[in-house]
This record gives structure tokens, sequence and C-alpha cells, in this order.
């Protein structure tokens, strides 16, 4: 659409150019005479030359490169922390712990006089310990009007009392109804509350970096303060746990904020404020809310999560790892092992597939697959993409249930070889015959290196490793630049190790 100051430019342009070739007509017209004169044709009309110029000038206009979209305004960050602070609480947790007389366990008299009963004889007896309390401070969010709270499980963890304030200065006491300590999420029930305001729950999937973010919390129990940040990073692994994927932001979060709600410019909570790194400025992280969506109803249920469970170690694949089984991009996760008659070993899954998606949805890093696997119940069938020998293959798999001990993933990091003393061949380690069949890796010279010592070669590009001469001699086929890739087990563990052939 044209505006009106172009829309007048190009009635001014029409005008002229009309009057200029109306002119220059008249002027031929009146020059002509004679015989000439009647063989030129009659001039243009004005009309007509109004409308050619005009379609000239749309043309053009036409032609013109679109001008760029407009940047949204930026909302009203007051009116957006009006409108949420109501639903987020405070939570102050008590917990008794044992302590001695006096103060912190320490007996006054003792402090200053020495042993109690004087010289030399027995000592008086002590007076009887005491029950301390030990209170902690937190944030929550509003996700049910009859009282249901959402919060971190360690803001709760240990506590025996749970005190919740509202907005309002109301202050509830709290029961726990559910806790999941492998996402840090609980969920809590006001005794007596009801009418409350509820926040909306977001898509975190949907969530974009760059957008505008607002905290609200209990930060160093200061009671109800808002900050005002962007989505610095999505799918942040920080170590907390097998299902890491926070959301990481600038918006200032300190301790008291655990638990409280990240929410976007549309007043949707699409994160809860967890963790925060030490020492650093303005990196915070926060649980993704479709990952509270998915546990929600089990917590309410059942006070617990149950979660499904395939029944393999994998391990992350590094770019010689992918250049050893033969991708351009290293995507996926590698199996390095796999659990007796678990999930996978049923579906027929084997060490050394790459899983390359769930149910369609891709793996694009290796920590992807334990949160995939794991949103599902026990007893559901899912649908595992794999590359085998580099080929496509599906299989399904009927899930276990995961135990509270189980874990999915194996250290993501492959340990290093500690530097020794110069080997004698050219592949950076020695190794040797291992009794009962096999090869031993005894020292590891080149401090790149996957390998370590005391490591067990079981396989080199799929192929069992009989004897250290059968594996020099397998090495030795290789061509400078192709990587070998060893299954190797290291202690109880399986897993897989690249070697670059120089």
């Amino acid at each position: 659409m044209m505006s009106v100051r172009s829309s007048q430019r190009a009635s001014s342009f029409v005008s002229r150019s009309a009057l200029a070739l109306l002119l220059a007509t008249g002027m031929l017209g009146s020059a002509g005479c004679g015989h000439e004169a009647h063989a030129t044709p009659p001039p243009p009309s004005t009309q007509e030359v109004a409308q050619q110029v005009s379609a000239e000038a749309a043309a053009a206009v036409t032609a013109a490169p679109a001008a760029p979209a407009p940047v949204p305004a930026t909302f009203d960050v007051a009116d957006l922390a009006q409108r949420v602070t109501p639903m987020v609480v405070n939570i102050t947790t008590t917990q008794k712990v044992a302590g001695g007389p006096g103060y912190g366990g320490i007996d006054p008299f003792e402090f200053f006089f020495g042993p109690r009963g004087g010289g030399g004889g027995e000592r008086a007896p002590r007076a009887p310990e005491r029950q301390m309390a030990r209170t902690a401070l937190g944030t929550g969010f509003i996700i049910d009007p009859e009282g249901f709270i959402v919060t971190n499980a360690h803001v709760i963890e240990g506590a025996d009392d749970v005190k919740v304030r509202l907005a309002d200065e109301r202050e509830f006491g709290a029961d726990v109804v559910g806790r999941d300590t492998k996402l840090d999420l609980a969920l809590l029930k006001l005794r007596g509350a009801s009418g409350l305001p509820v926040a909306a729950l977001g898509s975190s999937e949907a969530l974009r970096v760059g957008e505008h973010v607002l905290a609200v919390g209990n930060p160093f129990g200061l009671g109800h303060t808002v900050t005002l940040g962007i989505v610095s990073a999505k799918a942040r692994s920080i170590g907390a746990g097998p299902y890491d994927d926070f959301i990481q932001t600038d918006a200032s979060i300190n301790p008291g904020n655990s638990g409280g709600p990240l929410f976007n410019w549309k007043g949707e909570v699409i994160g809860i404020n967890t963790a925060i790194r030490a020492g650093a400025n303005g990196i915070g992280f926060a649980t993704p809310v479709d990952a509270l969506r998915d546990i929600l109803p089990q917590l309410r249920e059942k006070g617990h999560v149950e979660r499904g469970k395939l029944g393999l170690l994998f391990q992350p694949l590094t770019a010689d790892l992918g250049k050893a089984f033969g991708m351009d991009t290293p995507k996926g996760a590698l199996v390095s092992d796999l659990e007796p008659g678990g999930a996978a070993a049923r579906a027929g899954i084997k060490p050394g597939d790459i899983v390359v998606a769930v149910n369609g949805t891709p793996i694009h890093h290796a920590e992807d697959l334990p949160r995939k696997v794991a949103r599902h119940a026990p007893g559901t069938t899912i649908k595992v993409s794999l590359l085998r020998s580099g080929k496509p293959l599906e299989v399904t798999a009927k899930l276990d249930q995961l135990g509270d001990s189980d874990g999915e993933d194996l250290d993501a990091k492959p340990t290093r070889g500690q530097k020794s003393p110069a080997a004698t061949n050219k592949y950076g380690f020695q190794f040797s015959d291992l009794a009962g069949g096999g090869v031993r890796v005894d020292r590891v010279t080149d401090s790149e290196s996957e390998l370590s010592p005391g490591d067990v070669l079981l396989e080199v590009n799929g192929a069992p490793v009989r004897d250290a001469k059968a594996l020099d001699a397998a090495l030795a086929k290789m061509k400078p630049g192709t990587v070998a890739a060893f299954k190797v087990r290291r202690g109880k563990i399986t897993r897989f190790a690249a070697l670059p052939i120089k």
C-alpha cells in the first residue's frame, strides 16, 4: 500500500509529465505545414497522456523493493509486572535440626569457664540437646485457584513446615503434594485457600532466543521483586541431572528466586527459575515449562513421577567418532551398551547403533535422548530411528519403568589418557595380550587420546579383537587420515573410542 506522501509525489509527477508532453506535442503540431503536416498522426489527448504516465509510475512503484517489516513496539513492563505479581508467592520453609544447649550447640558456661563440675571431679551432666529451627527461602507460582503451587524440589527439601505468603500479604500453611527430584520440581497445596489468581502456562518450545522475559521472585528474602532480561540460550546442559534442558537468561536471579516463574511478554510462564552460575553475572537457568506440563498430572495424582526406560547406555558422537562411523556431521546418540533383556535389547538395538530420532523427533545431541524417552510412561511403545553401518533402520520398543537409581547416559566427555614416556608404535599407545583373550591398553602417550591405561579393546571397526598381533595387523591396513572405532570396556562400562590414524 502506498503512503499518502508517496501518493502525492506520484500525482505531482503525473501532472508535470502530462503538462510537458502536452506542450511538446502542441509545439510539434504548430511547426508542421502543408502535406507533411497532414501525414503526422494527431497528438494524444491529455487524458491518454495522463493514463500512460500513471501506468509507468505505478509500475515503478511496484518494482521498488519492499520495505522491511516494522519492529513490534516494546511491551509495557510495568503493566506486565502489575498483572503477574499476584500469581507469585514467597515460600519460607522450616527444618528442625538437633542442637546443643545455648547458642548453636555450644554451652555458654563451658565456652567461658571450661567444663562444668570444677576441680577434676566427674563432669556435671550436660543439659539435654534442644531442637533448633533452620529456615530457607524460595518462590513459587499459583497454577490452580484452589491453591496449588509450583516451586523447586530443593526449596522444600527436608522441610518440616512450609509457609506461603501471597502478594496481598495473606499467609497460608502448605502441604507437599508431590515432588520430582530429577527435574527439581515440586507441587504444594495451600490449606484453606480458594479463588486465587492463576498463572497461565505458555510454551517453552515456541520460545525464541532474544525474547524478553520477566522474572519475579523473593531474592534474599526481599519479597516480590521483578527483573527484566532476555532469553540468552535454550537447551543448556549444566550437569544438574540426566534431563538437563535449561533456558538461559540474563534476567537477574539470586538465592530466593528458586521456584519462581519466568514470564514471557504475554504474561505466560515459560520457565521455572532453578539455578545460577556461581561467580557469574547475568547468567541464570530456568527449567522449561513444557517439562512441567509433562509431569504435572502425575505429581497431582501420584505424588511422584514414573518414567519410561529404554535400557541402554549411550555416548556423544565426537567429530572423530562420527568420521569413524561414516557421518559427515555427527548427530545423534551412539549406543555403547545394553541392559540385558531391557527394552532396547528386546527391540533389536545393538551397540554401535546411532539413535537419530524418537517418534520422529530428531536427536540432535546425545543429551536429547533421555529427555525424549523419559517423556513417555512405562509400557509405552515408541519408534526409534537408527543408523546401523550407515544405513537407516526403524524399530519399536516397549519401555520399561525407570528406577530412582537408573541412569540412561554415560559420562559425556571421554577420559583422556595420561602422558607417558614414548611408546614403541605410531598409534600413541602401547598394548598387550590379555589373559583369556583380548587386548589391554598398557600405556598412552597422546594426551588427546580417548583411550586410557587399563582399557580392554573388544572390537575395532566392528571386528572382534583377538590378540595384540591381530590388532596391529588391522591398524596397519588402515590409511592415514582415517579413524578407527574401538569398542572398549572400561571397568564395568562399555563405550566407544576413536583413534585417528596418522
